[in-house]
């Protein structure tokens, strides 16, 4: 029974609370729209009306016997309150009503020493009128310039303490750029979206990557009206550009090729593919390998969107791409890219153990790191040629003529050159240590 009583007593406080915390308007040609007020303002809300013609503002007092002050203030904020002349007031029970309301101006009502705070907005004061979008003659590369014939002005409020805060208008500016796939390497075609708190003039949104139409619609409270307006700009062509660039090595998988700590490049001969994908008003394209990185010594060039180069001799190569757009205003700049290969390095084993243990030094293999040309001949003592290889990462396992040779001392001579233009002629024993046939 206690807990039944408490629960009453507290719905009914409950009710009190909010019917003495809001208003409502009568007489309004279109609803009003209530609008959350930023934290920190000290307003209870805001609410836009269409216009104050006829409208007449009602607070909810707690009580038919409640004690109501009301004031209006205005840009100085709640510290300098303005009462509502008596004459403007009338009581019906519990409820004031205030006619006629005053636009843009804060209402407080102050009940039994506890004030709640209001803003009124006055919509047809600023309201949403954009007749034609225009596309100025002069663009940029990276905003869009269009100027607006019409207007949909800033709307503001004002806190208790006077400081000043914008009613977000959500004009909503589309238009149709592209987006980079790069798990497809493409560039795809996206709507934009762009919210504008209000228009003055004109707009600059990022400059579109294709040719497109911009669309305004607007704004919030016509729309929620069911009186929104649509406006579409003529056909916009772009002048700006970009780009998105792969860069990949083809990396080898020889195990007695000594390994670099370089990102690009290393031993020689290092493969490496460079690919961009430009945006429709490119028209110029250029990859450039320069020695320097302020690209003064330019090499080799080309318009190619894909090449492969094959890097084989030592030291730094710069390697960029560039784009512009037909008439040169736009241009593109990739990162630079260092490639460096090192010094070319070839050492020689003296013994393996072929067909002893499976994948344990089963395989006689030079150890080389950028040897761009290479010619290995392996002989017996009689002189009888056992193996010939032409590639660094080759190996010989040991077989002539699909057999195992026997164990004993055979001979190798190399003749290859290196990244460095260091040429190398070696020879030396290969022992071949016994094994288990």
């Amino acid at each position: 029974m206690t807990r039944l009583f408490i629960t009453i007593v507290l719905s009914t406080m409950c009710a009190m609370l909010s019917r003495g915390a809001g208003i409502r308007f009568e007489g309004a040609s279109l609803s009003p729209i209530s609008i959350a007020p930023e934290a920190g303002t000290g307003l209870d809300g805001i609410y836009v009306l269409y216009d104050t013609s006829g409208v007449r503002l009602v607070y909810t007092a707690a009580s038919a016997t409640a004690s109501v002050e009301c004031y209006t203030y205005g840009v100085r904020g709640a510290a300098y309150p303005e009462a509502v002349p008596e004459s403007d007031i009338s009581r019906q029970g519990a409820d004031i009503v205030i006619n006629p309301v005053a636009a843009d101006c804060g209402y407080a009502f102050n009940e039994n020493g506890h004030t709640t705070y209001f803003w009124v907005s006055d919509y047809s004061a600023h309201p949403y009128n954009v007749n034609a979008i225009v596309i100025d003659s002069e663009q940029s590369c990276d905003l869009a310039s269009l100027s607006i014939d019409g207007t949909a002005a800033r709307m503001t409020y004002y806190s208790i303490t006077g400081r000043q805060y914008e009613i977000d208008r959500q004009i909503s500016l589309d238009y149709t750029s592209l987006v980079a796939d790069m798990d497809n390497f493409r560039y795809i075609s996206t709507p934009v979206s762009q919210q504008l708190p209000h228009i003055a003039g004109s707009i600059h949104p990022q400059a579109p990557l294709c040719d497109t139409y911009f669309h305004l619609s607007g704004d919030r409270f016509l729309r929620q009206w069911g009186m929104e307006q649509e406006t579409t700009s003529p056909h916009y062509t772009t002048p700006a550009i970009s780009a998105e660039i792969s860069v990949t090595q083809n990396k080898r998988d020889s195990a007695n090729e000594i390994k670099s700590d370089e990102a690009l490049g290393g031993s020689a001969p290092a493969e490496i593919r460079f690919a961009a994908m430009t945006t429709d008003a490119v028209v110029f394209t250029q990859w450039q390998f320069a020695t320097d990185p302020e690209f003064e010594d330019i090499y080799f060039q080309t318009p190619d969107l894909e090449y492969t180069y094959t890097f084989t001799d030592m030291g730094t190569t710069y390697v960029r791409f560039i784009a512009s757009n037909a008439t040169g205003t736009c241009d593109y700049y990739s990162e630079v890219f260092t490639v460096y290969i090192g010094e070319s390095q070839l050492l020689c084993p003296n013994a393996f153990s072929p067909g002893a243990s499976e994948g344990v030094n089963d395989e006689w293999r030079v150890s080389y790191k950028s040897i761009v040309d290479f010619e290995c001949y392996i002989f017996n003592r009689w002189g009888q040629k056992m193996a010939e290889l032409h590639d660094p990462s080759q190996g010989w396992d040991g077989k002539h003529g699909g057999r195992l040779v026997p164990a004993g001392v055979y001979y190798y001579v190399i003749k290859a050159r290196g990244s460095d233009g260091k040429k190398y002629n070696l020879s030396g024993d290969i022992n071949i240590l016994k094994y288990n046939r």
